[in-house]
């Protein structure tokens, strides 16, 4: 819901709390809440920079971004870091490929 991780499967423990608009990660909730946007977006970049982008802060942010701007809970709880340039679709589906 705030991250895109598949929350089933080998993710299924990664599950923090369930919300009306549906499940957290364990990541991304912090004591039963939901961190801050800009504490996810971070994590976000964190993770595509170990994992994808080969230390290309731009890229990581881009992606983040874009992957962020996806989801039902960042359009309907925006903030500031998810304006800005996004990853291409070809760029985002390369990333996801890497995974």
């Amino acid at each position: 819901m705030t991250c895109g991780m598949p929350l089933e499967g080998a993710h299924t423990n990664d599950i923090a709390f369930e919300t009306p608009e549906g499940f957290v990660c364990v990541f991304d909730s912090h004591e039963g809440a939901i961190k801050p946007g800009e504490e996810i977006f971070e994590g976000g970049v964190q993770f595509f920079l170990s994992e994808v982008t080969h230390g290309d802060q731009d890229l990581a942010e881009r992606l983040t971004r874009k992957n962020m701007n996806t989801l039902p809970y960042w359009q309907s709880h925006p903030f500031g870091r998810l304006e800005g340039p996004l990853a291409t679709e070809e760029e985002f589906q390369k990333a996801m490929s890497l995974l």
